[in-house]
């Protein structure tokens, strides 16, 4: 009987309950009605086991980090920094959406940070330069997704905690598919900009003005090489490595830059500090439900379902990318991967994928899932900053769809592209 718990959660998400509620209530019900009343006191418990771990600290840590940045006004020294390199494009303002993704990401690794911080400032820019709001909207969502691919990630930690992967590893394999995912974004917008005339966004810079932007972003750029670089270097731990760029923020924004206030912390924590509280609580949630998971042995019936469709390997991640693709629809990143992560992890390892290299497939596919009709998350965002329609902006995301989906196969098929990195620098086999 409990094998009806993923049904039954489907159908609590469709009419609306909050994933949180529908991770608890679907394997609640159904262990009572199976008279597994004590499993049920196992569930619950498993809520708080869930979040209490140390790994997952480097979350708010990061989110923290990320809030501090944006208040401190580093978003705006970053999109200056792209615009003098890429504003004399023509659709120079859509380029500059997507480069400044691209570098925002290495600061708060979240896809909503990025949609909200960077759409409340480039959508209204972008609709006053002649651009219509719903496509303004649209690539800033459709590039926000870079935010959880290079890192940091929380997508990717919360899978290392998971699976028990190497942060580090996970943190390089996302280097380069999301570098691909910013400039494959890029190319389309150059297509989109020559078929329907975009503007130019500025006069070309000099290299003097250049080099004063490059000035101005050089301390908020240095933040992902010291996290980066002091974990690999060992310094510290990835949650050592969030509250460093925690302490960092806090000395750039309030002394070096001095754009951060002391009046300005009350209001960063009490926002980082919601935002972080969602995501544990889901967390914690999709760890109790993958105990009702083992409990079912779902994994070992779909395991079997699943090799009995192929035994080819590429075969099946095509299937298994359609499969996360249609998930990622409807459920967030982080749940899914917390469900779905030990579910499908071990088979394809058994199959000869590496282990690395599936976290990324699965964590890029998931990722855009946030951009996806008709429950991407950072669509509502986008809607919310922009005043648009999500209607609207789900029709106008989908070329950067397409190119965001050739991006999950290269990455699917071409194991070298998520691999190089980390074998060059030993963290992977």
């Amino acid at each position: 009987m409990l094998i009806w718990f993923l049904p039954l959660f489907l159908l609590f998400l469709m009419i609306g309950l909050p994933v949180f509620f529908g991770l608890l209530a679907a394997p609640g019900i159904l262990l009572y009605l199976n008279g597994q009343e004590k499993d049920i006191t196992l569930l619950y418990r498993n809520v708080y086991n869930g979040m209490d771990s140390f790994p997952l600290m480097a979350i708010p840590f990061f989110m923290l980090a990320g809030e501090l940045m944006n208040r401190g006004g580093i978003t705006m020294r970053l999109v200056e920094f792209s615009q003098a390199f890429l504003g004399h494009l023509r659709g120079g303002l859509a380029h500059v959406n997507v480069m400044s993704s691209m570098l925002f990401a290495g600061l708060s690794g979240s896809a909503v940070a990025d949609t909200s911080a960077l759409g409340s400032m480039l959508i209204p820019a972008m609709e006053k330069q002649g651009y219509t709001r719903r496509f303004a909207a649209a690539i800033t969502a459709a590039s926000s997704v870079i935010g959880p691919i290079i890192p940091p990630s929380g997508i990717m930690i919360i899978y290392a905690y998971v699976m028990g992967e190497s942060v580090a590893a996970l943190f390089l394999a996302g280097i380069v598919p999301g570098a691909m995912v910013g400039i494959g974004l890029m190319i389309m917008v150059k297509f989109m900009a020559d078929k329907y005339d975009f503007p130019v966004a500025t006069r070309k810079h000099t290299w003097g003005e250049r080099g004063q932007a490059s000035l101005k972003a050089f301390f908020p750029l240095l933040t992902p090489v010291i996290i980066l670089g002091g974990i690999l270097a060992g310094v510290f731990t990835p949650t050592e490595a969030a509250a460093v760029a925690v302490a960092y923020a806090l000395i750039i924004g309030l002394f070096v830059l001095r754009t951060l206030k002391i009046g300005d912390l009350p209001d960063v924590l009490a926002r980082s500090g919601l935002t972080s509280a969602v995501v544990l609580l889901l967390v914690g949630a999709a760890m109790a439900f993958k105990t009702v998971v083992s409990l079912s042995h779902a994994p070992e019936q779909l395991a079997a379902f699943i090799l009995t469709l192929s035994e080819n390997p590429l075969i099946l991640l095509f299937l298994i990318n359609l499969l996360l693709f249609i998930v990622g629809m409807f459920l967030d990143a982080g749940p899914a991967i917390i469900i779905l992560g030990p579910i499908l992890g071990p088979i394809f390892t058994s199959l000869g994928v590496d282990p690395i290299h599936f976290a990324i497939i699965m964590s890029v596919n998931l990722t855009v899932g946030l951009a996806t009709p008709p429950m991407g998350l950072v669509l509502f965002v986008a809607s919310a900053v922009s005043g648009e329609r999500v209607e609207s902006i789900a029709k106008a995301i989908l070329p950067f769809l397409l190119v965001e989906i050739i991006v999950i196969f290269l990455i699917t098929y071409i194991p070298a592209i998520s691999m190089t990195i980390p074998r060059l620098t030993g963290f992977a086999n």
